[in-house]
C-alpha cells in the first residue's frame, strides 16, 4: 500500500510538473509575441495598420486560414499550397501557378513578402488593398474555384475557428471582413529583412560586405537601383522591362486598366530572397539568374511601352559583362534571408 501511495503521489506531483511546464511555454508564446514592428532600415508601411492591429490571436487566426484547403472547391488548395515558406513563398518549381484539380494558371506565383509595404498587388495590378487581394485566388477558375459564401459557410462547420474568432474579434462570427482582416494581420507578419545586407544596413554584429559583394552592390546601384529601389528592391510601379510577349499574350496591367500605356507593363517584383524564389520573371521564363541577366544584356525586344530606362543612346538593354555578372550575383545572394524561410510562426501548425 506504501508502494502504491508514493507512485500516486508521484504521479500527480509529475502531472503537476507536466502542468506547469505546458503552461510556461504558452505564457512564453504570449509574452514573445510583439505584433508588427517595422525594421529600423524600412520606411513607414503603406497598409493601414491602425484599421487592423496586428494581435496574437488575430496572426494565428490569420494563419490558420492561410493554411486551410477549404478555401478552395475541393478541400485540397490552400494559399499556402501555391506560396511555401522554404521557397520564400512561392511555388518553387513551376513556371506559372498549378492550382485546383491541377489547372494551370496563367502567371508565376509572386511571393507573400513585406507586403504591408506594398500599393498594389498581383503581377498585373488591379487589386490596391491587401484586405480584398485574397477574393482573387479564391475566385480564380485556375486557382481555388470557390467563392466567399461557400467558404464562409464551411468554416463555421469547422469547430476551432468560432473560438478563433471570437479571441480575435470579440465574438464568434465569422464573416469575409474578419476573415479577410485575418489573413491579412498574417500576412503583414511575413517580412524579411534580417539578411546580410540588412545587418550590414544596420551595422549589427560586425557585418560587412566582401570585395565582390561591395563592388556587386556599386553595380546595382548604377544599373537596378532605378526600378529595384532600396530597401524593398522595388519601387511597386508597373513597368514594361522587353520581354518576348507570352504565348497566351499576356498584357499585364493593361487588363485591369484598359490604358494603351500600360500594355506589357508588370510588377517590378523585389529582388530579395532570390536564392529561394526561381524561376523568375511574371511567366516564370527563366529557370537561373543567368538567364534573367543575358536578357537584359542582349535579349530586350522593343516591345510597345518598353521602359526608357532600357532604351539609351539608340540602344536596347543593359550592357553586362561576365565579371558584371558575377559580382551581381555575389550582392545579390546578400538580400537572401534565411531566417524568413523558416521561421516557426510562419510555418503551417
Amino acid at each position: 500500500m506504501k508502494k502504491k501511495a508514493f507512485w500516486i503521489v508521484m504521479g500527480g506531483f509529475t502531472l503537476f510538473m507536466y502542468a506547469c511546464k505546458k503552461e510556461a511555454q504558452i505564457k512564453e508564446v504570449v509574452n514573445s509575441f510583439l505584433g508588427f514592428q517595422k525594421p529600423a532600415n524600412f520606411p513607414e508601411p503603406v497598409y493601414k495598420l491602425e484599421n487592423n492591429k496586428v494581435t496574437e490571436a488575430g496572426f494565428l487566426l490569420g494563419r490558420s486560414l492561410f493554411y486551410e484547403p477549404r478555401l478552395s472547391r475541393n478541400n485540397t488548395v490552400s494559399c499556402g499550397s501555391c506560396h511555401i515558406q522554404s521557397s520564400g513563398f512561392t511555388q518553387h518549381g513551376h513556371d506559372v501557378s498549378h492550382g485546383i484539380d491541377d489547372r494551370l494558371g496563367t502567371r508565376n506565383s509572386p511571393p507573400i513578402m513585406n507586403l504591408a509595404w506594398n500599393k498594389a498587388f498581383m503581377w498585373g495590378g488591379g487589386v490596391y488593398d491587401l484586405d480584398l487581394q485574397p477574393i482573387v485566388p479564391i475566385t480564380t477558375h485556375e486557382e481555388m474555384d470557390e467563392n466567399l459564401e461557400n467558404v464562409m459557410g464551411k468554416l463555421r462547420l469547422v469547430s476551432k475557428y468560432p473560438a478563433m474568432f471570437k479571441a480575435a474579434f470579440g465574438s464568434e462570427e465569422i464573416n469575409t471582413a474578419r476573415f479577410m482582416k485575418a489573413l491579412s494581420q498574417f500576412m503583414v507578419m511575413c517580412i524579411s529583412a534580417n539578411s546580410k545586407y540588412d545587418k550590414v544596413m544596420r551595422k549589427e554584429g560586425g557585418q560587412s560586405f566582401t570585395a565582390d559583394e561591395q563592388a556587386g552592390y556599386a553595380l546595382f546601384q548604377a544599373k537596378c537601383s532605378s526600378c529595384h529601389k532600396e530597401p524593398l528592391f522595388t519601387d511597386g510601379s508597373f513597368r514594361n522591362n522587353g520581354l518576348a510577349p507570352s504565348p497566351i499574350n499576356d498584357q499585364g496591367l493593361y487588363t485591369a486598366t484598359l490604358q494603351q500605356t500600360d500594355r506589357f507593363k508588370f510588377k517590378v517584383p523585389s529582388l530579395r530572397n532570390l536564392s529561394y524564389t526561381a524561376p523568375y520573371m511574371h511567366d516564370g521564363r527563366f529557370l537561373t539568374l543567368s538567364g534573367v541577366f543575358d536578357h537584359y544584356n542582349g535579349e530586350v525586344q522593343p516591345t510597345v511601352n518598353l521602359d526608357p530606362l532600357l532604351r539609351q543612346n539608340g540602344k536596347l538593354g543593359m550592357p553586362l559583362s561576365a565579371d558584371d555578372c558575377s559580382k551581381l550575383t555575389a550582392f545579390l545572394k546578400t538580400l537572401d534571408d534565411a531566417d524568413f524561410v523558416t521561421r516557426k510562426d510562419l510555418a503551417e501548425q
